[in-house]
């Protein structure tokens, strides 16, 4: 069994490293970083199973499923357990919660091996995970407006009004029809639980667009694509070459 594990803080990694040792299960490689593990993904034979931190030193590792297909299993080790929904629409066996247990631990390990190492196999449904964490079930709704504040004041900005979300200087942006930009108090990944689907899309790292904003979709080098909206034209929005296939499949 070909092991990763990927952990910002090399004592935890260490640990757990050892944890596994004594089920006798050997780690291949540890990783530490959102860019040390795309680097590494993109010239090595992706593992069958990584244990992964959720909040890495240089961002979310959900991150790093934004630049490559992550074909392994995954057990999520954290100490947070907000990112639970995320989380299950990878290829997740578990969400193992900080300091791990050796019994949380192994039960985890045993639940990779009685199954197949295929993520159609592996991945937890949302049951799953709402057990886990011990959370009652709760219908999708998704967000109808955002706030903001400006000086002593709290402005509402309806969702309609939102042709994209933008991160930039490690802050997050809403770009309005009004082609004003507004910083909110949230991420790139938490927005992914809180926007509709069929109207918003994730294009890069760095955007989220408005289907009803886009104005033209223009050819790109390297086989990508440039998003120009209705009003907001702030920046260049390029829908990275990993998703223009699922883009072109949103929008038709």
């Amino acid at each position: 069994m070909n092991v990763l594990i990927i952990e910002d803080e090399k004592p935890s990694a260490r640990r757990l490293n050892r944890m596994l040792a004594e089920l006798g299960v050997t780690v291949n490689e540890m990783l530490h970083s959102v860019a040390e593990a795309v680097a590494w993904f993109k010239s090595n034979a992706h593992p069958d199973l990584i244990f992964l931190d959720i909040q890495l030193s240089d961002g979310l590792s959900f991150e790093i499923f934004d630049e490559i297909e992550v074909k392994s299993a995954i057990i999520f080790t954290t100490a947070f357990d907000e990112y639970a929904l995320q989380a299950f629409k990878l290829n997740s066996v578990d969400y193992l919660l900080k300091p791990i247990d050796d019994e949380d631990l192994e039960k985890a390990v045993n639940k990779f091996k009685e199954r197949a190492p295929k993520p159609q196999d592996v991945a937890l449904n949302f049951e799953d995970i709402r057990k886990l964490l011990g959370a009652t079930p709760v219908e999708r709704e998704y967000k109808k407006r955002f706030t903001t504040k400006i000086g002593q004041h709290i402005k509402m900005i309806p969702i309609d009004e939102i042709e994209c979300f933008y991160s930039e200087n490690k802050g997050t942006y809403a770009g309005t029809i009004e082609g004003r930009n507004y910083l909110l108090d949230t991420t790139l990944e938490l927005l992914e639980n809180d926007l509709e689907p069929e109207t918003f899309f994730r294009v890069s790292r760095k955007y989220y667009v408005n289907i009803n904003a886009i104005a033209d979709i223009i050819a790109y080098t390297n086989s990508r694509l440039k998003i120009k909206l209705n009003n907001w034209d702030e920046q260049e929005i390029i829908v990275s070459r990993e998703r223009v296939k699922d883009f072109k499949t949103w929008i038709a």
